[in-house]
């Protein structure tokens, strides 16, 4: 009996069949190498760049230049802010996704759109547009000035304010299809089983959702570590106190000292790439810890 008969009659075809099957795309060889080239032209070659020209500073130059007491500055705001903007993020944005998949109500639609409105504003935009709502003068920052003595605008909190709103999207788009593939039976049976509402989150629906919640986390923290846009005008630019990092490379640049620059930038990768490492076996773990308790 041949594969076509067996998917006629509803039956699988065998294993070795299958893997033999040719699929749509050319062969393995030639769509490895078409991968290959098209990554190392768009990432591999152009961050290997980085290295390469912060390597005519020497290891003296480098060193000095990576750990000056203004750049160290900027690493801690950039990286604490980012940390905390997507810690929020997977707080409410966790809720926002549930509110949208388990609730009908007017305007969930609208709601629904106003999540991907981050994706589609330009960056600059959203900032000038957070700086005038949380400025002395504006909306929101007039009344938590006057009320809470809270100044965000100009402030390292307005750079949070901003890194919150431009990754939000990310984990409500990661966590939602996850939530809806979920069955609403394996609540009620938890629930006619004695658990409570917090032993069900934790026990039945938060081991589900967290490779989703963390994969949201790690994208959020990934796009805020290397914003520029929204936060560059709410932060206020001020050395050691509001200055983040991707803002002084721009400033080396405009110096001519693209050494400099390419020298921060090696470290701001290096950074980056361990902490989405971490995260990423963080994710493997859980999956198998799913895995072995399924």
């Amino acid at each position: 009996m041949n594969t076509a008969t067996i998917a006629a009659s509803g039956g699988a075809a065998p294993a070795g069949r299958r893997r033999n099957r040719p699929g749509v795309l050319p062969g393995f060889g030639l769509s490895m190498g078409y991968a290959v080239l098209y990554l190392s032209l768009l990432v591999l070659i152009p961050l290997a760049a980085l290295p390469i020209k912060s390597a005519g500073l020497g290891w003296d130059g480098f060193w000095q230049a990576v750990t000056a007491p203004r750049v160290v500055a900027s690493y801690r705001l950039t990286f604490g802010a980012a940390l905390l903007a997507a810690l929020v993020n997977l707080v409410f944005g966790m809720l926002v996704a549930w509110v949208l998949v388990r609730y009908r109500f007017p305007g969930k639609k609208i709601l629904d759109a106003l999540v991907d409105l981050p994706f589609a504003l330009p960056t600059a935009v959203a900032g000038i547009a957070l700086t005038a709502l949380y400025a002395k003068n504006g909306w929101l920052g007039g009344p938590l000035e006057r009320w809470l003595g809270l100044k965000v605008a100009f402030t390292p909190l307005g750079i949070v304010v901003a890194l919150i709103f431009i990754g939000i999207p990310f984990v409500v788009r990661t966590v939602q299809p996850v939530l809806e593939d979920i069955e609403r039976e394996i609540e009620e049976a938890a629930a006619s089983l004695g658990a409570s509402r917090w032993q069900t989150i934790r026990r039945v629906l938060l081991p589900t959702v967290l490779p989703a919640l963390l994969t949201g986390f790690a994208l959020a923290f990934a796009r805020a570590v290397g914003e520029y846009g929204s936060v560059v005008f709410i932060a206020g630019n001020r050395p050691m106190v509001s200055e983040i990092t991707p803002l002084l490379i721009i400033s080396k640049l405009e110096q001519f000292d693209y050494a400099g620059a390419a020298a921060i930038a090696t470290v701001m990768l290096l950074l980056s790439f361990v902490l989405l490492l971490l995260i990423n076996l963080l994710q493997g773990w859980q999956a198998r810890r799913c895995g072995r308790l399924a």
